[in-house]
């Protein structure tokens, strides 16, 4: 009589990114049950810097759906068919419901872009560049209907160096998010993981940003305005400002020595702007839409000491 071998736990997946790819990719050279895949159509007005989930799904016979959650009964119809033991979102972009959540007979599970409770909320890495810290992080978490709050699995910490971009850190964030998924995932099917109830009295929320959240306050500090630039740099939509009537782009600046009113131009050769406290050394820069080689130069062509950048007119 042939051995009976107890079916693998089924598990459905909600992702996106560049983590989401890495994180399915990883579930599937495990050789794990993966029922579904839920992700986003990709936009047409984003700049993809990153693989495809769908791609991948597809090309392991995944099914692939792109139907979204606020449209409740569709998702929670295909989610209750599959009956799933495990669901996983893996920077996926939209909140899931409880209603779908409690489909997951061992629960459902969220990767989150910091070290929680810390920077709860959107573009996690983004924000604690600008907020100037030296470490981020993925933290894999119980989903719950308050976004980001549920109990911790496990942590994995990602340094940020002095200079770096939010785009240089995130090509480490899906190697440490994979790490974890590892790290856990027997432990999660067997319904043995740990959980750590999140500290609320530490928790920081932060929301969704806009391209035009890149504008530069040269009122701010020089080190604050550097800290935007790096955070926003390329893949991001990247920061900005206004000289001689049109916006300029500013991929790479760093923080220098001088003083004058915020957005002063103090020299030329460097480019040393002035912020409300200590001055900017803008490296690299250009009239939004041109080409990024020889942009600066052609910048430069239109500016003199004193003039202000951050007036539009």
């Amino acid at each position: 009589m042939a051995e009976h071998k107890p079916a693998k736990q089924g598990i459905v997946v909600f992702a996106y990114s560049e983590v989401g790819h890495a994180c399915l990719k990883a579930l599937i050279d495990r050789g794990e049950n993966i029922l579904a895949l839920f992700t986003h159509e990709d936009s047409p007005d984003e700049r993809q810097w990153f693989r495809s989930c769908a791609a991948l799904a597809k090309a392991h016979g995944i099914p692939v759906y792109t139907v979204e959650p606020r449209e409740g009964d569709t998702v929670e119809r295909i989610v209750s068919d599959l009956a799933p033991d495990l669901i996983f979102s893996f920077y996926y972009r939209k909140m899931i419901p409880e209603r779908i959540l409690r489909h997951a007979r061992l629960g459902a599970y969220n990767m989150h872009g910091s070290l929680l409770p810390r920077y709860r909320g959107r573009a996690p890495l983004n924000w604690a560049i600008i907020h100037g810290e030296s470490e981020t992080g993925v933290t894999l978490h119980v989903m719950v209907k308050e976004a980001d709050a549920g109990d911790v699995i496990d942590m994995e910490a990602v340094s940020i160096g002095p200079e770096e971009t939010a785009g240089q850190v995130a090509e480490r964030i899906p190697a440490a998010a994979v790490r974890l998924v590892l790290r856990q995932i027997d432990g999660l099917k067997a319904g043995t993981a740990p959980r750590h109830v999140q500290d609320v009295r530490k928790a920081t929320y932060f929301g969704i940003r806009k391209p035009e959240d890149g504008r530069i306050d040269w009122r701010q500090t020089a080190r604050q305005v550097f800290n935007l630039v790096r955070a926003v740099a390329p893949p991001f939509p990247g920061a900005f400002t206004d000289a001689a009537g049109r916006r300029v782009m500013i991929w790479r600046a760093r923080v220098s020595e001088g003083s004058g009113k915020p957005g002063e131009v103090l020299s030329l050769r460097p480019l040393v702007v002035a912020a409300g406290e200590g001055a900017v050394e803008v490296v690299h820069f250009g009239f939004e839409g041109e080409d990024e080689a020889g942009a600066s130069e052609a910048m430069l062509a239109t500016l003199k000491v004193g003039d202000r950048l951050g007036e539009s007119a």
